[in-house]
């Protein structure tokens, strides 16, 4: 078909609907154009600005019928940060088009029709974060910044007020920024690779107050530029005469040239090298690289939803696979026979051990590895059959070999925490015809992005039941 627009016109369009990741959907002659920042049921003016032979971009100019559901932004950034890229439309609504999106793809995935349940939202939907990554740099003018990078760039965007980190750790970030500056620390140039300071990245225990601070550093030593005296010292004095706060202060040696953010040598500048956070009832060791929920209030109630959903009993052997430094494992823990916990990174598998230690929990086990191979050394050489599997796997979903070894062994039930709705309803309609989905759950884990978190509850149906 002749494609009806052209790039850098402008047109009049209405938004018929919103899309996955909340760009408003046009169509003008049939022809597919997707908008960022606008809202089903606008009339906007928009400016072409990327032309594909099936779809187009376009770009907001003016908003000639606004939405019952906009707002007025609260953060000046949010358009090019795109870190919260909801931030113009009311809370409830964006609660409302998470459920809606998920609906859609549960409808055209599976054989069944499910009726996904009300999103759980967020009571205070701000500053939710507890871990922040601030990239370091040089602006254009060759003035040292810290910020966030713009949306699909590397341009940093100098940080005011971000509404979704917690209010502290960005405090800290900047404290340990304008220190760099002032003692003429140098700053890495991405095009270069030269340069020391790559990141500031914070975590902080949102019930315990613990705060880590990791200097990221293309290096060995943090050192001034002109003398190449060392600063740790005074570095880790100042910082802790204004945040007292501070239990520990790690340097990160990144010395590649990469996007990954942090190295993996971590040297304790000050403190254990570690922070410890609660959730429910057990007490978590935070690490620099170990994973842990970047929003805890609603990762306890994702959790608590996962746990009831299982229904555990005394009698129950449990699969923890993907499972980080423990927190689910802990959490079934008190209501399985034995768990066991599966998780490739090899530190966050340490931190699991030592959790589930220092909580005094003696029925899990964890096994560092590939889920793949881990979970198949289980079942067919240590002949471990479990009566439930929990996953929590990354944004690429189950892979084959581990659906495979599922419907083999055929456990009476599967929670299936997921991150990624697309590769969650990919990989229910593999294991629909075996089992029953009696509910899909939606959490809102991070209010005002497109992003959402979801239980899904399989239960093995009786006609296949060994």
């Amino acid at each position: 078909m002749d494609v009806p627009v052209k790039k850098n016109k402008e047109y009049i369009v209405e938004i018929i609907d919103n899309g996955f990741e909340g760009e408003g959907i046009a169509k003008i002659d049939n022809f597919t154009i997707f908008v960022s920042n606008a809202i089903k049921g606008e009339k906007v003016k928009v400016l072409i600005v990327k032309v594909l032979s099936s779809h187009a971009f376009g770009k907001v100019l003016e908003i000639i019928e606004p939405s019952e559901y906009r707002i007025e932004s609260d953060c000046s950034t949010y358009k090019r940060c795109g870190g919260c890229n909801l931030r113009h439309i009311d809370y409830k609504k964006t609660l409302c088009m998470k459920r809606n999106a998920l609906q859609s793809l549960v409808n055209k995935a599976l054989k069944r029709s499910i009726l996904v349940e009300e999103i759980l939202g967020m009571e205070k939907p701000y500053n939710y974060r507890n871990k922040a990554q601030y990239p370091v740099g040089i602006d254009k003018k060759g003035k040292e910044v810290i910020g966030v990078f713009a949306n699909r760039t590397h341009e940093i965007i100098p940080i005011n007020k971000c509404f979704i980190q917690n209010e502290r750790t960005e405090e800290l970030a900047k404290f340990v920024f304008n220190y760099i500056v002032k003692n003429n620390i140098s700053i890495y140039d991405e095009k270069t690779g030269k340069g020391l300071i790559r990141h500031i990245v914070t975590k902080i225990g949102i019930k315990t107050n613990q705060i880590m601070c990791i200097i990221v550093i293309n290096g060995r030593n943090i050192e001034n530029n002109e003398h190449k005296e060392n600063m740790e010292k005074d570095l880790v004095k100042s910082i802790l005469e204004k945040f007292p706060e501070v239990t520990s202060v790690i340097k990160n040696i990144n010395i590649k040239n990469t996007n990954v953010i942090m190295g993996k040598e971590n040297i304790n500048l000050y403190g254990n090298g570690y922070i410890e956070d609660k959730l429910g009832d057990y007490i978590f060791k935070i690490s620099p690289l170990s994973f842990y929920q970047v929003n805890p209030i609603q990762a306890e109630k994702l959790y608590e939803i996962g746990v009831e959903s299982a229904q555990i009993t005394k009698n129950d052997i449990v699969f923890d696979l993907y499972c980080g430094i423990g927190t689910i494992s802990l959490f079934m823990s008190k209501y399985a026979k034995k768990v066991y916990g599966v998780e490739i990174i090899k530190e966050a598998v340490e931190a699991a051990k030592e959790n589930a230690k220092n909580n005094k929990v003696d029925n899990v086990e964890f096994f560092a590895g590939d889920v793949e191979i881990i979970l198949d050394d289980l079942i067919n050489k240590k002949k471990i059959i479990p009566d439930i599997i929990m996953v929590d796997p990354p944004r690429k979903g189950l892979d084959n070999k581990s659906i495979d070894n599922i419907l083999k062994i055929q456990p009476k039930k599967i929670v299936y925490i997921s991150c990624n709705p697309a590769t969650l309803v990919r990989d229910l309609s593999k294991l629909e015809n075996v089992y029953e989905i009696n509910r899909i759950k939606p959490v809102d884990m991070f209010p005002y992005t497109y992003h959402v978190e979801c239980v899904s509850v399989l239960e093995l149906k009786e006609s296949t039941e060994k």
